[in-house]
């Protein structure tokens, strides 16, 4: 294995930039164990600068949300013909935008909640409040449509009365342009990994418990303690095959690279064995509470071995081939 010199990306103009840096800071660490050159570097107007100087052979993306997530770093990665870790600028931008996402997935056939996507445009607060109940039901999970790590999600009961959704779209619009509207599933949170170090796999999936919080809330996320994992859960066969085979799709779907984790709902009221796919993280936490690198253990790659393997696979792919400049036609003799 060849002793490669990274640039690990971290920070950003982003709600999740302190998340991003934990992880930087982990995947950093374990390169170094690994017998890599990692270099943490920030994500900032002067990233470009930095990149070019550093000689860098390959960088890893330990970014979250805006600028870092959506495909705008990566479209620089392209520009600067630097290979990198993770999806592509579309497959970014696609996961990062769930109204997008939800209609790729639903052209795929894959199993999304009912749900509805409201603008500024679309009128007033109140307006998009009732309308969502009347579309989609009384019980509403809100989210902005471009944020992660749970900032700016919120769950409505059908008992809760009409002016705490409009608060809930009111929060989601301060963080988004758009805002999703979803029937509130009532089922196990979970996640499942999906890596591709040649052909995309998934890896097991993980059942997810807060018991101090309402649902996996940021704090549940990032505060050591706070949460429990059950990976691989104790579902039937059956049902774990599912979530796999739904991961898998959803990161095909959306056209992803070399890693992903695909969230969902198991389980509802009327059908204890419902899967529901939620959304597609491509850049998911490395921190030492994060559940991606987590699985992979479990799957039995360490954490070193996976992110040295997914710097390899990077830097064995190359930058994006390019095409070389097509001659204008030459003048028509005179």
């Amino acid at each position: 294995m060849a002793c490669l010199r990274v640039a690990v990306v971290q920070g950003g103009p982003s709600a999740e930039a302190e998340v991003s840096r934990a992880s930087a800071a982990a995947v950093a660490g374990a390169l170094g164990r690994a017998g890599h050159e990692p270099v943490r570097v920030e994500l900032d107007r002067d990233l470009a600068a930095v990149l070019r100087a550093g000689s860098f052979d390959v960088a890893f993306p330990a970014v979250h949300g805006d600028v870092g997530e959506d495909g705008s770093l990566q479209g620089l990665l392209e520009i600067l013909d630097l290979p990198y870790v993770g999806s592509g600028v579309l497959a970014s931008a696609l996961a990062m935008d769930k109204r997008a996402a939800r209609l790729v997935f639903a052209s795929e056939g894959l199993p999304i909640a009912p749900g509805v996507a409201f603008t500024r445009a679309h009128g007033a607060t109140a307006e998009l409040a009732r309308r969502a109940r009347e579309a989609v039901g009384p019980a509403l999970v809100v989210k902005p449509a471009a944020s992660g790590s749970a900032i700016g999600v919120t769950r409505i009961e059908a008992r809760d009365p009409l002016e705490a959704l409009e608060a809930a779209i009111e929060a989601a619009f301060g963080l988004s342009g758009t805002v999703i509207l979803e029937r509130f599933a009532r089922g196990a949170e979970a996640t499942c990994g999906v890596l591709d170090l040649g052909e995309p796999f998934a890896l097991p999936p993980t059942e997810i418990t807060a018991p101090n919080d309402a649902f996996y809330t940021y704090e549940a996320r990032y505060a050591p303690g706070r949460s429990v994992h059950a990976c691989p859960p104790p579902w039937p066969e059956g049902v774990i095959r599912r979530v796999q085979e739904a991961a898998v799709g959803a990161y095909r779907a959306l056209g992803c690279r070399d890693l992903a984790r695909a969230d969902f709902i198991v389980g509802d009221a009327d059908d204890p064995a419902r899967v529901t796919l939620l959304e597609v993280n491509t850049l998911p936490g490395f921190t030492g509470t994060s559940l991606y690198p987590e699985a992979a253990a479990v799957h039995g790659l360490s954490f070193e071995a996976l992110t040295s393997a997914l710097v390899q696979r990077a830097f064995d792919r190359g930058p994006s081939p390019r095409n070389a400049a097509v001659p204008l036609p030459a003048d028509p003799p005179t």
